[in-house]
């Protein structure tokens, strides 16, 4: 019985011991979850500090280069497109953009359009012309009889319904539509201008090979009635891109400045260019001193083209050089590269300078007499090519 008694006495305290050790254990676990809640609070506490301290770092860091840019220099002159290549202006109060190839100011950022170059004829039989009024820059020289010819430039964020006469590609024109990586637009060519093209330096549109980004007018006679657009140059332009030969537009750009009225201006009325006046190729440029342009006449009359458009141009530029006679056919050779004599129309002034083309792929670029890189009207610019000074009369 005592024995028994001994036993009942170890029992319970056995239980006792197992009822303090589950206590023991569940208030260990309460501890221990407690101090996992305390350091996962305290490393959310951190990190929270930690994005405080950083966000205030950023908005410091971001208040002072708002400050240094705009803070310390609110008056900054307007820049010239040497600069940045849009020309872009900075004013008081907002920030202008030019066009890179007509100048002419955007509030908006405006990439390098690509550029279309088009042959364009210039003889009797191909008159009226088309399209002539929308080119950004034309360069007439001579071909075949002293008869000049255009090189028409377009940009590709232009439209264009009609232009022409398309006519054949000559050696010269080359160098200058190349120096805008331009997809050049022409129906065939002297033999020296398609060695040229075969050895691949041009971006080239050969009506004979691609006739049909062409068509031909029934209202004129062969071969001055073949015509384009610049839907259908643009769509030979995406053809060629898919098909990886269309060319970069890297070329470079001119820089321009506003379009003032001059108040006080050399009285030139009008400056002829004579290419060849007995067939009546007498180019003629007449300063419109209200609008501050030139208007082109032909042999002395208003040169209208098939719309009843007007010739009008903001920037003359007469590019003397050395042109010579090269075969029995008349073809010619004119020297593109290097730098000449020139003579710049802008504002009824008269800019006695130069020109310089230092090679293919760089821009042709005119001077003043001091050697200072002539900044254009925005707008229109034509390029005459002539052999002397005698062939330009004031």
């Amino acid at each position: 019985m005592r024995q028994f008694k001994k036993m009942l006495v170890k029992l319970s305290e056995l239980e006792r011991r197992k009822r303090y050790l589950k206590k023991k254990m569940r208030l260990r676990r309460q501890r221990h979850l407690k101090l996992e809640v305390n350091t996962a609070m305290k490393r959310l506490f951190k990190k929270q500090q930690n994005l405080f301290f950083l966000s205030l770092v950023c908005f410091i860091c971001l208040g002072l280069i708002i400050f240094f840019v705009y803070g310390l220099s609110p008056n900054k002159e307007p820049l010239a497109n040497e600069t940045l290549e849009n020309n872009v202006s900075l004013t008081q109060t907002e920030i202008i953009f030019r066009h890179p190839l007509t100048g002419k100011k955007s509030h908006q950022v405006i990439n390098k359009p690509s550029v279309y170059s088009v042959m364009v004829e210039n003889s009797a039989d191909a008159w009226p012309l088309s399209g002539l009024e929308k080119a950004f820059l034309v360069i007439e020289a001579p071909v075949e009889g002293n008869i000049p010819r255009f090189l028409a430039f377009y940009s590709s964020d232009v439209e264009v319904e009609k232009i022409g006469p398309v006519r054949s590609a000559r050696p010269y024109y080359l160098d200058w539509a190349n120096e805008f990586f331009s997809l050049y637009a022409h129906v065939g060519g002297s033999d020296q201008a398609l060695d040229l093209i075969a050895s691949g330096e041009t971006f080239d549109l050969n009506q004979f090979f691609f006739g049909s980004f062409f068509w031909r007018s029934s209202d004129r006679f062969a071969p001055h009635n073949v015509y384009t657009s610049s839907e259908l140059l643009s769509q030979a332009f995406e053809q060629k891109k898919n098909k990886g030969y269309a060319r970069e537009p890297l070329y470079e750009v001119w820089s321009f400045k506003d379009h003032l009225i001059p108040t006080n201006f050399h009285d030139v009325p009008e400056v002829s260019i004579q290419f060849s006046p007995v067939f009546g190729y007498e180019a003629t440029w007449v300063y419109e001193p209200s609008m501050n342009r030139y208007e082109r006449k032909q042999n002395g009359q208003k040169f209208l083209l098939q719309n009843g458009e007007m010739i009008f141009a903001d920037n003359i530029a007469i590019m003397i050089t050395d042109i010579t006679v090269i075969n029995a056919i008349g073809h010619r050779s004119i020297r593109t590269l290097g730098q000449g004599e020139a003579i710049i129309l802008q504002d009824g002034q008269i800019i006695l300078g130069s020109w310089k083309k230092n090679s293919v792929k760089n821009r042709l670029r005119f001077y003043d007499e001091n050697n200072q890189e002539i900044i254009w009207n925005p707008g229109i610019t034509w390029v005459e090519v002539v052999s002397l000074k005698e062939a330009v009369q004031f």
